[in-house]
């Protein structure tokens, strides 16, 4: 059934925060759908915040966590004890958690990893030093992958054992490995299931399958799942060691993101996201690094009119055209935002590929610059 909507779902969120009632919380947080978590959760104070993830159990708390941006659960997560901050995390899924340890100060991050089993924490630390966009950085660790030279019955015999560890995992593929986790084979699950239980999986894999390096970036990934139709692709590093599996829905993740971020910086909110939730000196740092620069272009404009101003007292008539140029300049400029994003969002063009975009607006500039010029200047006459 379709969860119920909330008019004020913060609201209501907010009593049963205050009332410390776990059991009222998990019941309507379940009454909610995503968008309407993180809304509620984006008007609780940061008190309310904390306290929200104190009163239910780690796997609730996760799943809170997962319904909300990264740089916001960073926030709330960073205010807990981090051994409490430790079991909610180990809830998530590995590209989930080292998205949210990755917005997180190193010393905060480090602090909870402490908290983590040794190898796991390695494991994380590891994946923290890829960039977020790169296929080291959005792969996941949940997969499965056995020895080549296992029969397919003992391996059917590992699924039945472990269903309820496995049931979480994303599983479209089962990998086979030797030595050192070296990738040499896929295993595709109609494969599996009717093929004899005495066949090795070296017998009936598919050997050489395709992969993608650990330094893939997000252009890499994106080429890649254009071209083939999977479901996953394996991550390998330069020894061919298996390290994960990225998954179409986190590229395309990761592109939006990017989306957004180019079109957040194109509107002069620099340093990252921005919401309302966040501290008010935050934000207006944010935003005062594009203002104060945006000063200095408009005191290098105002320059340029200093130079006429003996032209504009002769004929005061003129500056009844200064607003037009400046509104005339920020049409422009607005429209060239537009196109761009647009042809950002279709591919059609990259983000390195600044100087293609600057030598078409250039060219186009000068042809309306001219057009708009004459039509001002015979109005001017």
């Amino acid at each position: 059934m379709k969860p119920a909507r909330h008019d004020s779902p913060w609201r209501q969120l907010s009593i049963l925060i205050a009332a410390g009632d776990s059991a009222g919380i998990r019941h309507f947080l379940d009454e909610l759908e995503a968008e309407e978590t993180a809304l509620a959760v984006s008007r609780l104070s940061s008190e309310e915040r904390g306290a929200l993830l104190r009163l239910l159990d780690p796997a609730a708390a996760a799943d809170v966590l997962e319904d909300i941006y990264e740089n916001q659960a960073a926030e709330i997560i960073t205010d807990l004890d981090p051994r409490q901050a430790a079991s909610i995390l180990v809830e998530l899924d590995s590209d989930h958690r080292v998205d949210v340890l990755g917005e997180m100060e190193e010393e905060s991050a480090e602090r909870i990893l402490e908290h983590m089993g040794g190898i796991e924490a390695d494991g994380i630390r590891q994946l923290l030093e890829y960039p977020p966009d790169s296929a080291g950085g959005l792969l996941v660790t949940e997969f499965l992958a056995f020895g080549a030279e296992r029969t397919v019955g003992d391996l059917l015999d590992d699924l039945h054992a472990n269903q309820d560890r496995y049931g979480g995992y994303n599983v479209q593929y089962i990998y086979v490995v030797e030595g050192a986790a070296r990738l040499v084979g896929v295993l595709r699950v109609h494969d599996l299931l009717f093929t004899g239980k005495s066949k090795t999986l070296r017998q009936v894999m598919i050997a050489d399958p395709l992969c993608i390096r650990d330094t893939a970036s997000l252009d890499e990934l994106l080429d890649f799942f254009e071209n083939h139709t999977l479901l996953g692709v394996p991550v390998v590093n330069g020894d061919h060691r298996l390290l994960g599996v990225v998954l179409p829905e986190a590229v395309q993740e990761a592109e939006r993101h990017r989306a957004d971020g180019q079109f957040l910086r194109l509107r002069g909110i620099v340093g990252g996201e921005e919401f309302r939730s966040m501290p008010l000196l935050a934000r207006s740092g944010r935003r005062l690094s594009w203002l104060t620069i945006n000063i200095l272009l408009n005191i290098i404009a105002a320059s340029v009119i200093a130079l006429y101003q003996d032209t504009l007292a002769a004929v005061i008539t003129l500056a009844v055209f200064l607003p037009m140029v400046s509104d005339m300049s920020g049409c422009s400029g607005n429209q060239a935002v537009a196109v761009s994003m647009r042809e950002l969002a279709l591919g059609l063009v990259r983000p390195t590929e600044y100087l293609r975009v600057l030598g078409k607006e250039a060219a186009l500039g000068a042809v309306n610059g001219l057009a708009l010029g004459l039509l001002l200047g015979g109005d001017a006459f």
